[in-house]
C-alpha cells in the first residue's frame, strides 16, 4: 500500500495520476461521493486509488462513540482492499488523505475528534504502508 498525505489542494492527485498509469487504475473519490467499502465481487484494475480519506472519516464521526470505535471501524473498512492487494503482486492500493492536523485546534468537539481520529488513522495506516509520501506544493517527499 501507498499512503500519501499533505495539503489540501497542494498537488497529491496530480502527482498520483503522473506517478500510475492513469489508464490502468480506478480511482474512488470521497469528493465526488463514491464509497469506500469495497464489494469481493468487482473486478479492478491493477491500480486502485482511494481519495479522501479524511472526508470519509467526517462522514461516519459520532461523538457519542469512542474514538477506538471510530478508528477500527475505518481500518475495517480498509482491510478489504488490504487483502486484495495482497492477493496478487501486481496489484497496488493507493490512499490519499489530506493532512487536516496544521492549523487551528477546532472549538467544536466533533470538528475535533475528527481531526483526532484522522491523525490516528493516517498513523496506523503509515505503519503498514510500503511507501508514504508527502506532497506540498506538487513536491513529492517520501518519508517511508
Amino acid at each position: 500500500m501507498h499512503f500519501i498525505t499533505g495539503g489540501a489542494f497542494n498537488g497529491k492527485r496530480k502527482w498520483v495520476k503522473k506517478h500510475y498509469a492513469a489508464d490502468h487504475h480506478l480511482w474512488l473519490s470521497a469528493y465526488e461521493s463514491a464509497d469506500l467499502i469495497k464489494s469481493s465481487h468487482e473486478d479492478f484494475p491493477a491500480v486502485a486509488v482511494l481519495e479522501g480519506l479524511e472526508k470519509w472519516i467526517h462522514t461516519k464521526i459520532d461523538p457519542a462513540l469512542p474514538p477506538d470505535t471510530h478508528r477500527q471501524n475505518v481500518i475495517n473498512q480498509i482491510v478489504p482492499w488490504l487483502e486484495w492487494e495482497k492477493a496478487d503482486s501486481h496489484r497496488k492500493l493507493v490512499i490519499i488523505g489530506t493532512d487536516i492536523s496544521k492549523g487551528i485546534v477546532p472549538i467544536d468537539k466533533r470538528e475535533r475528534l475528527w481531526r483526532d481520529i484522522t491523525g490516528w488513522i493516517y498513523q496506523d495506516l503509515v505503519a503498514q504502508a510500503e511507501r508514504a509520501d508527502v506532497i506540498w506544493y506538487g513536491i513529492e517527499q517520501t518519508i517511508k
